[in-house]
């Protein structure tokens, strides 16, 4: 992918493709009545009022509707990452006025841990802008999971593609999720990344499952993606054997000096659609109302918790992008009743 392509994204239609499936999404799954992307079209066409009854009754089946999970979410290595990937600030080949950080020292992210511990999260996310890690880079990582853990706090880290044995190192520190997102339909992939495959994230997205790590798997919409490949997206993601167990949606942050920076933004309705979704079709999974939130409106937020969202990152900060401050998280809970878990 180059830059220059940039201009024709907003214009892509989704288009059905052959695949060969890796394991995660394999045809045992299909088989099994997994929803295909067909099946998932026809929610997303649903009447809207008749959608969001739908997704209301599968998400008080299955969760407290009055509940949502706290995640905070840590940079803990910015910037200078070698992909290409279309909507990240983090990409070097990008003037983005972003600058490239080290590795946090342990001690700095433990104490991040506690603050967020205090401030009400039962998750910490930790994210590095690596490819993947090296495995003299991922033995800090290690420690970090370790002592967050040792706070009472769940643990997930998203550090790119896993290398052989490295989830079991993970799995063995006592990590509880790993975060490797789809980012969009299979059929769209290479117009968003060209430096790896989808086929390379279902890759890491097995190790993981292998270890005994729960998957935290979700990806961008409003990429320019027409209602099918959105609908492809949460297809890919439902076939999973088993879905992922958190399920963060992310609304696109259009960056400055990306080549997505100029895409036309999603339709909100047509995110709380996409939120709906999700929640029919993963009905025990964690659906995560995740970037973008910063740029919705309260009323927009709360259809999407209407929708079945019950997990949100909670503190100023999605890695180099903004989020609600705590202060308006709170008052916005205390309005719709809504209780952290």
């Amino acid at each position: 992918m180059t830059t220059s392509t940039a201009s024709s994204r907003p214009e892509i239609q989704a288009r059905e493709i052959k695949l060969v499936r890796p394991r995660s999404t394999s045809a045992d799954a299909a088989s099994a009545g997994a929803w295909n992307t067909d099946a998932v079209l026809a929610l997303f066409e649903l009447p809207f009022n008749d959608l969001m009854f739908r997704a209301q009754q599968v998400h008080r089946e299955h969760f407290d509707a009055n509940a949502v999970q706290r995640s905070t979410l840590l940079s803990i290595k910015t910037g200078g990452c070698s992909e290409d990937c279309g909507y990240c600030s983090q990409a070097k080949r990008y003037q983005t006025g972003l600058e490239s950080e080290e590795l946090m020292a342990i001690g700095e992210v433990v104490d991040k841990a506690r603050i967020a511990k205090e401030n009400g999260a039962s998750r910490f996310c930790m994210g590095a802008a690596w490819r993947g890690p090296k495995d003299r880079d991922l033995e800090p990582v290690l420690e970090m999971v370790r002592q967050v853990k040792s706070l009472g706090l769940e643990t997930c880290v998203t550090l790119g593609m896993l290398r052989e044995g490295q989830a079991a190192k993970l799995a063995d520190a006592g990590l509880d999720y790993y975060n490797h997102n789809l980012d969009t339909a299979a059929e769209m992939y290479d117009s968003i990344i060209s430096t790896h495959s989808q086929a390379d994230r279902f890759d890491t997205i097995d190790k993981v499952r292998d270890a005994g790590i729960h998957v935290c798997s979700g990806g961008i919409v409003g990429m320019g993606e027409s209602r099918r490949g959105r609908a492809a997206l949460i297809s890919q993601l439902a076939s999973m054997t088993p879905p992922p167990e958190s399920v963060p949606i992310n609304n696109l942050v259009r960056v400055e000096g990306t080549p997505l920076a100029d895409t036309p933004p999603l339709d909100i309705f047509e995110f709380v659609r996409t939120i709906a979704a999700a929640r029919i079709t993963m009905p025990t999974s964690y659906v995560r109302l995740s970037a973008g939130r910063r740029e919705m409106s309260e009323e927009a937020q709360a259809m999407c918790f209407l929708a079945g969202a019950n997990s949100i990152f909670y503190g100023d900060k999605l890695l180099t992008t903004g989020n609600p401050d705590v202060t308006g998280d709170e008052a916005l809970m205390a309005k719709l009743g809504i209780k952290s878990v």
